[in-house]
């Protein structure tokens, strides 16, 4: 019978396995905690990847087993992830919440803009095909970098506490941090969520200006500057997955 805690491997740290199950192979990363007790497995919906969190002195042989037993589970739900929307012409992807269809109009002056259609709202791209995916990337960007620094700065002002900087970044674990140095970093995607849930955000790392933690204090300069705190916590517990789906692979 295999044991938990076995020699470890030698240095040169595994950082996958991959496991066979029913025809498909799945890329198993692996991360050992030293506070871990036992294997967990966890399907991120975020990066649509899998990770076997392990004890630090377990072994790999342990851990394969242990992932090829739940190989079944793993395969199940990978496929209850929703499937993936790339940036592409009809493709349909939300923008403050709205969904917007993507048109591609080649022959038109222009970049990227948005503009009422016969079904509804829709982002219009204008050059080759190729580019479609970038271009409606950048615009997304612009666009929460403008609402963005528009709820950064009505905030501060309430707060008296101004950032040192705002940074765009596409993180799969947070939607946005706050350095010690003031500096505040959020996710792009924000701008596919409805409006409040953006602004909930610039809300919730303007407070972490003045604290740095999420203490009781915290949460009372965070609910004053966004009394429906609660509502978008939950929002982002249900929905905020599902926005890392949107885009072509590396936008």
């Amino acid at each position: 019978m295999l044991r938990l805690f076995e020699r470890r491997t030698p240095p040169g740290p595994v950082a996958h396995i991959d496991v066979a199950h029913a025809g498909e192979v799945y890329r198993v990363a692996l991360k050992r905690v030293a506070t871990s007790q036992r294997f967990t497995l966890r399907v991120r919906a975020a990066s649509r990847d899998v990770l076997l969190t392990m004890p630090e002195r377990s072994s790999l042989r342990a851990a394969r087993e242990f992932a090829e037993r739940n190989a079944a589970w793993i395969g199940a739900r990978l496929a209850r992830l929703p499937q993936p929307v790339a940036f592409a012409a009809a493709a349909v992807t939300p923008l403050r919440g709205v969904d917007h269809t993507i048109v591609h109009r080649p022959g038109e002056r222009g970049v990227v803009w948005t503009e009422t259609g016969p079904a509804g709202p829709i982002i219009c791209v204008t050059g080759e095909k190729p580019f479609i995916a970038r271009r409606v990337a950048d615009f997304l960007k612009r666009e929460a970098r403008k609402d963005l620094e528009a709820a950064v700065a009505r905030h501060s002002k309430r707060l008296g506490a101004a950032p040192r900087r705002i940074a765009l970044r596409d993180t799969a674990s947070r939607w946005g941090s706050c350095s010690s140095t003031g500096s505040l970093n959020f996710s792009w995607r924000l701008i596919l969520a409805p409006p409040e849930i953006l602004d909930y955000l610039a809300a919730h790392e303007v407070a972490h200006i003045v604290h740095m933690n999420h203490s009781p204090m915290f949460w009372k300069v965070t609910r004053r500057l966004f009394p429906d705190t609660e509502r978008a916590e939950a929002w982002l517990r249900v929905n905020g997955a599902d926005l890392h789906r949107f885009g072509a692979e590396g936008a």
